[in-house]
């Protein structure tokens, strides 16, 4: 039997908090002069999290159903009086935004090596304790446990942000943790509407059922929505709604995102776009969703109409920007637009598409704000106008930021493109005028990501600033090449990771929407009637 199979190995938290102590080794153990020896330590905790995070994906079975599908599950009481338990386990979406986070946070820190001269033994420490709060945030299956994960996140980004920022870094590092914390006290509400529902007699914080936490067999805490009314659930869910939406950050919630963007060191920027940012689409997928399906329904125009206009207004405004960071940053804006209008289009198609989106968008997005941060560290500057003619002087250079673009506006054979048509093939099932509006924001992506590559890296090199510059150096390539190479490999085959969803998905639709299957005619999931035919595409689905 081996480490990811056996059920008394706790493997998700040894992923979880293995950073953390990483982190506290390096509080005690280290000398704060001692500069280099820091930084190899840091990256070799969040290397072997990441080499420890990859079996996972081998280990994980696709095809289980129900329950089944939380797997390397741990589960033991915490505080027994409120109906606490610590209680981890990952499903496929989990599993996928796992991955991700443990990726990034190898790059994060190896991309902070020349960035970050002083206070780099306080850096480093934060940046693994960030870690640990992310993941811990994905594996999760208490909403205690879950809230609690949720608010360790904010902390070590705060002061990421405050002490290692630019300029403004300060009135960014503030705005972010007041609106943050502000959803997240709405959030609580929320939680706590959920608990004393009934007049307390059920602690419903537990999402894998009432009863033993340690048995797996039904879901039932996702079936407490059908027992709360219709109106208190418009409240649950307006409760959540603000928590997660401010975290996604959806229209008009986005006002501090572009701030902490801009201000933030080029890690800070690298983890907020790749991973904190999904936070609050993955509360809605594994919280909102499932658990309040009359709220979700009142409340679906209203969101999806905030996902079209953030769609086409984080469009428009990239259009306009003369920072090359604040571009990307209200390039967020627009793609988690396109995440939560699949996710709110209430069918697999939508919500795969959604799914894939929010990884699709970490890497590109991710891989822009480094190629950002690379000729920053460079001429300590983003305005558009002081480059030109870069492609004659840092070939490389712009064949990276070329290929992270061109993922980002949805060129087909890339990522980008299976999660944004998948995305519109959703909407359009839903409402097609969903996905015309929707298309708009796809042209206009195209049109702010080409001015911005035509202004920096064609024309003439006349700038004397940039005739001396260095293409890439080794490190930078390392941080970089990985991420371009999920870029090609989702979007040749995507089909792996479709597949690693599909089953959560259809879960979720079902509890949204119990006779979405049966409209659609599929037999779904038992095998078909006696004296019935199963049709051909369920067949090939099996």
């Amino acid at each position: 039997m081996g480490l990811y199979d056996n059920p008394n190995v706790p493997i998700l938290s040894i992923i979880t908090y293995l950073p953390l102590a990483g982190a506290i080794i390096l509080m005690f153990a280290f000398n704060k002069e001692n500069g280099r020896a820091i930084k190899r330590f840091a990256l070799a905790v969040a290397i072997v999290d990441f080499f420890l995070s990859l079996p996972l994906w081998s280990y994980f079975d696709a095809h289980a159903t129900g329950a089944k599908m939380f797997q390397f599950r741990e589960s033991w009481p915490w505080i027994p009086s409120l109906g606490v338990n610590y209680s981890f386990g990952i499903d496929g979406i989990a599993l996928l935004l796992i991955l991700l986070t443990t990726l990034t946070g190898v790059i994060a820190i190896y991309s902070s090596f020349a960035a970050i001269e002083h206070r780099q033994k306080e850096y480093y420490i934060l940046l693994l304790m960030l870690q640990t709060g992310m993941i811990g945030t994905f594996c999760s299956l208490d909403f205690f446990l879950f809230y609690v994960f949720w608010e360790v996140m904010l902390v070590p980004m705060y002061f990421i942000i405050g002490i290692w920022g630019g300029p403004r870094r300060l009135y960014a590092a503030i705005k972010f943790f007041l609106y943050t914390l502000g959803g997240s006290v709405l959030m609580l509400l929320g939680i706590l509407a959920l608990y004393f529902f009934n007049d307390g007699g059920i602690p419903f914080l537990n999402i894998k059922g009432l009863g033993n936490p340690a048995t797996f067999d039904v879901l039932k805490f996702h079936e407490i929505g059908h027992l709360i009314p219709a109106s208190l659930q418009f409240w649950i869910f307006l409760a959540f709604f603000f928590g997660f939406a401010i975290k996604v950050p959806m229209f008009p919630f986005h006002t501090w995102l572009p701030d902490a963007h801009v201000e933030a060191p080029t890690a800070g920027s690298v983890i907020l776009a790749a991973v904190l940012l999904k936070m609050g689409t993955y509360g809605f997928i594994r919280f909102a969703l499932p658990i309040l399906p009359d709220g979700t329904k009142q409340l679906l125009p209203y969101i999806v109409g905030l996902a079209i206009i953030g769609i086409i207004y984080g469009a428009l405004v990239s259009l306009v920007q003369k920072d090359m960071k604040k571009l990307v940053a209200y390039s967020s804006v627009s793609h988690l637009g396109f995440v939560m209008l699949g996710m709110f289009a209430l069918n697999p198609m939508g919500l795969r598409g959604s799914i894939l989106q929010m990884i699709n968008h970490g890497i590109s997005t991710g891989a822009l704000f480094l190629l950002v941060g690379i000729v920053y560290e460079r001429r300590h500057t983003r305005m558009i106008a002081e480059y030109g003619g870069l492609a004659k002087q840092m070939p490389m250079y712009a064949t990276l930021f070329l290929i992270a673009a061109l993922s980002s506006m949805g060129l087909p054979a890339l990522n980008g493109f299976i999660g944004e048509f998948t995305i519109l093939l959703g909407a359009a099932n839903r409402n097609i005028w969903w996905a015309v509006a929707a298309a708009t924001g796809i042209v206009l992506g195209a049109a702010y990501l080409l001015w911005l590559y035509q202004r920096v890296f064609w024309g003439p090199l006349d700038n004397p600033a940039n005739q001396q510059l260095p293409d890439v150096n080794r490190r930078e390539l390392l941080t970089l090449l990985p991420l371009v190479a999920c870029m090609v490999w989702i979007g040749i085959a995507p089909g792996v990771f479709f597949e690693t969803i599909e089953q959560p998905v259809d879960y979720i639709v079902r509890k949204v929407d119990p006779t979405y299957f049966d409209k659609q005619q599929l037999t779904y999931p038992s095998e078909p009637a006696a004296g019935h035919e199963e049709p051909a595409h369920v067949a090939e689905k099996r």
